[in-house]
């Protein structure tokens, strides 16, 4: 099943399946990208995040690969008098044709084998002093029973993000127990949190 077809299945109801508010962490450095106006949501789905920065004066740009969750996406803005440019896309065929000032990503389901590259273009595309921010489920999430891949391959580690973005500062690599993302993810659940900072 491509990824597209995967969640376009998640996304093909009336109700959001992650919820209308934003993710915790990410909205949470609204003050730290105060000067950052640039944005980029990876993977954003059915653009809870998106939605969430545009209100605050953000120049958003949303990938994903499902067209149904886009369009979602779309509608909302359109309803809230929102500017959002959407991009339908697996990210395996995303090039870096632009710099941005934040990249961010919650729960992005890439499997082990694709994340180097993903990471490499992640770097390649953040303006100075850019910020990279996301929430991702942990390895260790296979124990829990509130969401997530149950495949090991889509689980991230801490050494994942320590071990690349190189020309970054790394601010926030944490992994804890934490999680409440409107009905698709809901109770205990192991993540990995990161601030990364390119210099």
């Amino acid at each position: 099943m491509s990824q597209k077809e995967f969640w376009n299945s998640k996304f093909s109801t009336e109700e959001f399946f992650y919820g209308l508010h934003p993710n915790e962490f990410l909205a949470s450095h609204l003050e730290t990208f105060k000067e950052h106006k640039k944005m980029l949501c990876l993977g954003e789905g059915e653009g809870r995040n998106a939605i969430f920065f545009a209100k605050k004066g953000f120049e958003i740009t949303a990938i994903d690969a499902s067209d149904i969750g886009l369009s979602k996406l779309a509608k909302r803005a359109e309803e809230e008098k929102l500017n959002i440019k959407t991009v339908c896309l697996d990210l395996n065929h995303w090039e870096v044709t632009e710099k941005y000032d934040v990249i961010m990503a919650s729960y992005l389901h890439m499997y082990k084998n694709e994340r180097e590259i993903l990471f490499k273009k992640i770097e390649d595309s953040l303006n100075k002093n850019g910020y990279f921010v996301g929430e991702f489920f942990s390895t260790k999430q296979l124990t829990y029973n509130s969401g997530g891949p149950k495949d090991l391959d889509l689980l991230y580690t801490v050494e994942d993000f320590l071990n690349h973005f190189d020309s970054c500062k790394k601010e926030v690599v944490e992994e804890l127990i934490v999680l409440d993302e409107g009905k698709g993810h809901q109770g205990e659940a192991c993540v990995i949190r990161v601030v990364i900072q390119k210099i």
